[in-house]
């Protein structure tokens, strides 16, 4: 580690910190959606108070992030760029523009997923089987908070067991990502518990 790397974390941190929820809320709908749903400046709750075409626009903004920070510091230090994927990911739950009220690191863990496969060890399983995890259980329970954090361990542990043929740093890295995904949603975890958790009506 050299400071160049202090460089690189603050460069994914600064990148995650885009609220596009909150741009995109703003620009287009003249809505600030942390006054709406849960508050998150997420693909989610934009969604639930966009409507569609903004959550959607808001989930592909949030992984682009992290794989354009990933990407950029890939080309310089393979070793710090995972870790820069990771402040991108800590910037959109706690980013420096929007007063430290984020998301809940959904879509740009799946951003770390997607640019890690692509820049650091080239193995699309690592995406598509927590995709699939995520779907199944979001089939099944019809709740995204469960299929997110679900599809969080089960990246994981494949990850883990996958340790021998990738860094240790990516290891870590998601291990650090999960936990912070699974506190990000410790208020979905007590409304699973208690039944009050917000189902999706279209699948």
């Amino acid at each position: 580690m050299n400071w160049y790397w202090i460089l690189y974390i603050g460069l994914g941190y600064v990148l995650g910190s885009i609220p596009f929820a909150l741009v995109i809320g703003k620009f287009f709908y003249h809505t600030d959606v942390r006054n709406y749903g849960s508050g998150n400046l997420g693909g989610t709750n934009a969604g639930r108070v966009l409507g569609k075409k903004a959550g959607i626009s808001v989930i592909v903004c949030d992984i682009l992030k992290v794989v354009v920070a990933v990407g950029i510091v890939s080309l310089y230090d393979q070793e710090a760029s995972i870790w820069a994927g990771f402040a991108a990911c800590l910037g959109h739950c706690y980013p420096l523009f929007a007063h430290f009220h984020g998301g809940k690191a959904v879509a740009t863990m799946f951003g770390f997923l997607v640019s890690t496969s692509l820049f650091t060890f080239q193995n699309a399983w690592y995406v598509v089987i927590p995709l699939i995890a995520f779907l199944i259980v979001l089939y099944i329970g019809k709740m995204v908070s469960l299929a997110s954090m679900c599809a969080a361990v089960v990246s994981t542990l494949y990850i883990t067991f996958m340790q021998a043929s990738i860094s240790m740093e990516v290891v870590i890295a998601s291990w650090l990502l999960t936990i912070l995904v699974i506190y990000r949603h410790r208020s979905n975890i007590v409304k699973i518990k208690n039944g009050n958790e917000n189902k999706i009506t279209w699948l």
